[in-house]
């Protein structure tokens, strides 16, 4: 179950009173008249199925409310109610594989947005995996690709793509594609000055059989991203986030910037040419997969939407 806060000026939020006291979904409405400061609006207060949030939400949404109000979604830890349980079982489906398209939009939109904190997490991760090449270390490998913070833009341009928003995806776009482009300068300039120092040779940063992975791209690669941005979208969607750290460690776009950075430094060009063929081939598995997934869940979500209304249709007949 989801957690509802609405204010509303009066007549509309009776008016969504009544609405949602008719929709078997929604549970323990509480409405709170002359709630906000200086009586401007009223309050609303349900809990709904995730199953069928996106109905709810969409007629909030054609109701005017975040015009003239405001719409607040929460998930509680907890929901002891047994009209709770009657609203869930009344939505079909399962609620973890609810996807609510607001909360996915708002992060979308805040994840295209450029950081200095997404550059800065970027930026150690590239060096981070660069040491892991230079040093043949695996474990820092993996540390770079769980630091590594690109798989948020980059699901926002797969939605941005999907729902057909231009904004998110030039935003998301700027933050992936420059963050990987600056990263990777100043990597080579930093490597450019660790190598003239003489603290790495030519061999140090082109040898080492365990980390040999990331310059040698095949048909695999492009198969484990595919896997990796399916289980990617899904983590997000699902409100599974634990799965995003399996992700992280799946694939191999921050580890290939580190590489492309050093081998670029030592003038190892065969090497950086494979690292950014690495780098592409995850990058489009990614994309493909993430794309594919939500254009699926948003025609499953349709079909669910169907569904219920049917289901209401057949009993209004009754």
């Amino acid at each position: 179950m989801l957690t509802v806060r609405v204010t509303a000026p009066h007549d509309l939020a009776r008016e969504l009173c009544n609405r949602l006291r008719d929709e078997p979904t929604v549970s323990d409405i509480v409405y709170v008249p002359a709630a906000t400061p200086g009586g401007g609006g009223d309050l609303l207060h349900f809990e709904m199925a995730r199953e069928n949030a996106n109905n709810i939400m969409r007629m909030l949404r054609h109701a005017g409310v975040p015009t003239h109000g405001s719409i607040v979604v929460s998930e509680p830890i907890a929901v002891l109610s047994d009209a709770a349980d009657a609203a869930e079982r009344a939505a079909p489906g399962h609620p973890a594989d609810g996807v609510l398209w607001a909360q996915l939009a708002d992060r979308s939109r805040e994840d295209a947005r450029p950081s200095w904190a997404f550059f800065a997490f970027l930026l150690l991760a590239t060096l981070i995996a660069g040491i892991g090449r230079v040093l043949d270390q695996p474990i820092l490998i993996i540390g770079a690709m769980v630091v590594g913070p690109e798989f948020a833009p980059l699901a926002a341009i797969c939605y941005a793509i999907v729902r057909r928003k231009r904004g998110i995806a030039g935003m998301a776009s700027v933050t992936l594609f420059g963050g990987l482009a600056l990263s990777t300068v100043i990597a080579w300039a930093i490597w450019t000055v660790v190598y003239a120092l003489g603290l790495i040779t030519y061999e140090d940063a082109t040898t080492g059989p365990a980390t040999e992975f990331i310059v040698s791209p095949d048909a695999w690669s492009f198969v484990i991203a595919l896997l990796a941005g399916i289980a990617g979208v899904l983590s997000l969607t699902t409100s599974k986030s634990s799965a995003l750290v399996g992700v992280f460690i799946s694939i191999t776009t921050v580890p290939a910037v580190g590489t492309l950075g050093v081998t670029l430094a030592v003038g190892a060009w065969d090497e950086a040419l494979r690292s950014v063929v690495q780098l592409v081939v995850n990058l489009a598995g990614l994309f493909i997969a993430g794309i594919a997934t939500l254009f699926v869940q948003l025609h499953i979500g349709r079909r669910i939407g169907l569904r219920v209304a049917a289901r209401r249709a057949r009993r209004a007949a009754a």
